[in-house]
């Protein structure tokens, strides 16, 4: 039969044995996996010691599936005590093993290994000892910028009064979370609210051994990728441009263009707003013009972003139009068109934009102000479009980046019961083409926000 085994310190395994197997084998099993002397356990079933090494699993009534837990006693008597010989019917268990929040397995005990008698216990909470380890010593701090960014910024800010809030913080964050956990698993097991709690321990346990898998097998997943950027000139100026295969068009910022002295050649009637990693207003586009590469020339257009923090951005519609390939094992831009050959900006090449971390998840404020922005700029693009002007006789239309709402109230209204926005709701009926139900899953789908 199949047997799982945890103790009070988290660790679990399983074994499998028969039922007729004795409990002072059982402990010798149990002894093997953990490391743990067969004459200092208490196995415990249902909440009731199990005393007699004698026995049998199936006389204690043990079956299959069922867990025991397995506490050390240390210092325990080699011949096991009768509930009458104690006069409880607990066993005398050492209940200093068991994990306190915030110290790792072994702390909380003398410096020694011993019982701790007559000695006093290293202080590992106070947070003055734990900054000075961390200090100490390069790769907790390493673990700790990549696990625990704000305790890290803390630390290195050279603060202790800092240090010691955030950390005494975090540690009563964590103690109460643990003091919820506890009271939860003492209540019914089958209790909906219990099993999810289980079931997220249970995803994190291997969520962590997951990252844990990925550090020792695959530490280079957690650096930092060098961007692609080449260097090319607009108009006679240099310009480090970045090369991205997954955006749709070529843009370029504002102050660039002003630099370029390609402003005189913008369209404003194609202003509309970029929607993508944050939200930015694109003043107009210029329909031609010419990037410089090598020696060859090769014709482009430019959408002309507000505020942009780069450059200069080659979408895929540049290069499909001129059937670039992207080399990435020689680290070479290759022009199909023409077959010139650039290289990739090494990492100290790079513009100072490039060297930020843009691989921050965006909290869920900065995505409502993402979207607040989208929508006031959607209403006042609506907004100018329906405005009357002075020559609406002989106005005609203009690509723009304005929503018109011309579709029925009722379905407008039916939509936004769901909880939407009016200029949501509109925009994705304009995306669907009136079709409603296309619109309602595709509102449904942008409203979901990614756990915390």
């Amino acid at each position: 039969m199949h047997i799982t085994v945890t103790t009070l310190s988290d660790q679990i395994f399983a074994l499998d044995v028969s039922e007729d197997l004795e409990l002072e084998n059982f402990k010798a099993l149990c002894e093997f996996e953990i490391g743990i002397s067969a004459s200092e356990m208490a196995i415990l079933w249902n909440g009731r010691p199990l005393h007699d090494d004698k026995r049998t699993l199936k006389s204690y009534g043990v079956k299959d599936g069922d867990m025991l837990l397995l506490q050390h006693m240390r210092g325990a008597p080699q011949a096991p005590q009768s509930p009458q010989q104690s006069g409880t019917g607990v066993p005398l268990i050492d209940f200093g093993s068991i994990s306190i929040p915030g110290q790792s397995p072994g702390q909380g005990q003398g410096g020694s290994g011993a019982s701790g008698r007559g000695q006093q216990p290293l202080a590992p909470d106070d947070p003055e000892v734990i900054r000075q380890m961390l200090l100490n010593s390069p790769h907790e701090l390493s673990l700790l910028k990549e696990r625990n960014p704000p305790l890290a910024d803390a630390l290195l800010s050279g603060s202790k009064e800092k240090f010691a809030e955030v950390f005494n913080k975090q540690r009563k964050e964590k103690m109460e979370r643990e003091k919820e956990r506890m009271q939860l698993m003492n209540a019914d097991p089958f209790d909906p609210s219990v099993q999810s709690v289980i079931a997220e321990e249970i995803r994190m346990k291997n969520v962590e051994s997951n990252m844990e898998s990925a550090i020792e097998f695959a530490p280079e997943s957690f650096g930092q990728v060098v961007m692609l950027y080449i260097d090319c000139k607009v108009n006679g100026h240099d310009v480090k441009a970045f090369v991205d295969s997954g955006a749709q068009m070529t843009i370029m910022s504002q102050a660039c263009a002003e630099r370029c002295n390609i402003m005189r050649l913008v369209d404003q009637r194609w202003a509309g707003i970029a929607k993508g990693v944050g939200t930015q207003k694109i003043i107009g586009r210029v329909h031609l013009g010419q990037i410089q590469i090598g020696n060859d020339f090769l014709q482009s257009s430019f959408s002309i972003l507000e505020d942009q923090p780069m450059d200069m951005l080659l979408g895929l519609d540049m290069l499909k139009r001129h059937q670039c390939c992207i080399d990435l094992k020689k680290s070479l831009l290759i022009i199909g068109t023409t077959g010139t050959e650039t290289r990739f900006l090494s990492e100290s090449e790079l513009p100072d934009q490039a060297r930020q971390n843009f691989n921050q998840p965006m909290s869920p404020k900065s995505q409502l102000s993402e979207d607040a922005q989208l929508a006031e700029a959607l209403a006042k693009s609506q907004d100018e479009a329906l405005k009357p002007g002075p020559s609406s006789s002989n106005k005609t239309v203009t690509p723009s980046a304005s929503v018109k709402a011309d579709f029925p109230e009722e379905i407008i209204q039916r939509l936004m019961n769901n909880g939407f926005s009016r200029q949501a709701v509109i925009r994705e009926l304009a995306a669907a083409n009136g079709n409603a139900d296309q619109a309602l899953a595709s509102l449904i789908a942008k409203s979901f926000q990614l756990p915390q």
